[in-house]
């Protein structure tokens, strides 16, 4: 893998999970209740964002295991799991209304650099 490879594994691993942890924290009554008023429900959207959540997450795995191999991908996926809930903890804390935009970009940066590490 080129440096070029790698460098696009690295941010779709990074973006896909921040994406992944980012709908699945909107799917949680807690979290969309605090964007869209007490009593409100995701309703039907919150299986779409348990399954986006864990397809992002999934896609992260995946671009690890690319990255580093079998044996250090699960590492590398670790410390992308620790640095995006990280993000997405602190996004949902101080600036909640900003979430589901973040979790847009990132998984459209993430869909962007994964094509263009395979290319």
């Amino acid at each position: 893998m080129n440096t070029w490879q790698a460098t696009m594994a690295a941010l779709t691993a990074l973006t896909a999970a921040v994406a992944g942890f980012a709908a699945l924290s909107l799917a949680m009554d807690r979290h969309w209740e605090t964007l869209h008023g007490r009593g409100s429900d995701p309703g039907t959207l919150r299986r779409w964002l348990q399954g986006g959540g864990s397809a992002g997450l999934l896609v992260s795995l995946l671009a690890c295991i690319a990255l580093r191999g079998s044996a250090q991908g699960w590492v590398a996926w670790a410390g992308m799991l620790t640095a995006s809930a990280f993000v997405v903890v602190l996004m949902s804390t101080y600036a909640p209304a900003r979430v589901p935009p973040l979790a847009k970009a990132m998984g459209a940066i993430a869909l962007v650099s994964g094509l263009l590490g395979v290319l």
